[in-house]
Order: structure tokens, then sequence, then C-alpha cells
């Protein structure tokens, strides 16, 4: 994957000074080598590690200092992608109105989705909306191991300067102007139908859209 033929806004245009084709390329190669990448969202700064390398997954947890019992999430290129970790709930699919979007969704995981993403059988979903982000999203093959970018119980960054002066990251990816907006995701469980974190969509609406899906 060489070029950015991917349906997003520019780049190029976003940031005309970066070269983005190279960057992908030099952020791919480093989650290839089992390093951490941080990188822009819409809601807070996140750290990121390739699912299918263990050893960037462990980093991951070591730099951020996150217990070991404690999941990271899945960030997507798109639905599609998230689909194919999941077991098939026609809620998720009425959830996919809200993707992309600040919302990750906590549901049963396919058997083989690696355990390591499914503690107890359940995975964390997200897709961003982020024009860098998604980029990072398809130039490794559409998914990340992710979580906030800060060590474990403080605050997350914000902006670049905070993601690069926390030191966590073996890179970290400019935002292309499009600023974090500083609010969470919100989480809700399935089929439980449970909001577990308030965030940036109000769990009222999340629920109001699955009222009408048969349990």
């Amino acid at each position: 994957m060489n070029s950015l033929s991917l349906p997003l806004p520019a780049l190029s245009e976003l940031a005309p000074g970066v070269n983005w084709v190279a960057l992908l390329d030099h952020a791919a190669a480093v989650l290839e080598g089992g390093g951490v990448v941080a990188y822009p969202s819409e809601t807070v700064w996140g750290l990121a590690a390739l699912p299918g390398q263990a050893g960037g997954v462990q980093r991951l947890y070591e730099v951020k200092g996150r217990a070991a019992q404690k999941p990271v999430q899945v960030s997507c290129l798109n639905v599609g992608v998230a689909q194919q970790l999941v077991v098939p709930d026609p809620a998720l699919e009425c959830l996919a109105g809200f993707l992309p979007g600040p919302v990750t969704v906590v549901t049963p995981a396919v058997s083989s989705c690696p355990a390591a993403l499914a503690p107890e059988g359940r995975v964390g979903v997200r897709v961003p909306d982020h024009p860098v982000a998604l980029a990072l999203l398809w130039r490794v093959g559409g998914l990340l191991a992710t979580t906030s970018c800060n060590p474990s119980g403080q605050s997350p960054a914000l902006s670049y300067g905070e993601a690069l002066g926390m030191g966590l990251a073996d890179l970290v990816l400019p935002d292309a102007g499009v600023a974090a907006r500083g609010v969470p995701s919100t989480v809700v469980l399935l089929p439980e139908r449970k909001v577990l974190r308030e965030g940036a969509v109000p769990g009222a609406a999340l629920l109001a859209r699955l009222s009408g899906v048969p349990q």
C-alpha cells in the first residue's frame, strides 16, 4: 500500500506539509516490529499496537502500566471489519448508524478473535471518526489494539504536544489539524444493552435506538 486511495478527506489537503504516505509507511513498520504508535482520534489521543503482534500488545500494556486483566479495545476501519470479530447481533447492526463515531460496543466475540482482545469472550469494538486514525487503520489492514494515550490512572493526551510529552509511544502521528474533542467514547454492553460509560454520545440515545430491536 503506497498511496492513499481511500475514501477519506485528503490528508495532503488538511496538512499539505506532511508526507503522509511515508509517515504511514513508517507507522506500519513500527507496529509490525512490535512497537506502539500514538495517534489522534475524535475523542482523545490513543495508543495502538497490532493485534496479531503479541509483543506489541504486551508492550502496549507495559508502556501504559495497564493491569493485565483490563482489556484494550479494538479500533476498526469500518463496521464491516468490526463485524468480523463479533457474534452477529441485530442490536449491533442497529448501532452501526452511530459509527464511525465515539461509541464503543462490548459484545460477544467469535472464537477466532484473539483471546488477548476478548477476555471472558467479549471484545470492545470501535470505529473512530478521525482522518488520521482511519488512514492508519487502512494502512495496517483495518484493525488495531488501542487504548487511550496516558499512563494508567492519569488524564489522556488531547494534543500532539501532550502525546509526545508523555513519551509512551515509539512514534506520534500528527493530527492533520483535526483536534480531539476531549470527551471519551460512550461504552455500551451487548446483549445486556447496558451503558458502561457515558461519553460523547448520550447513552440514552443508544438505548432509544435499541428499543425497537427485539432481544
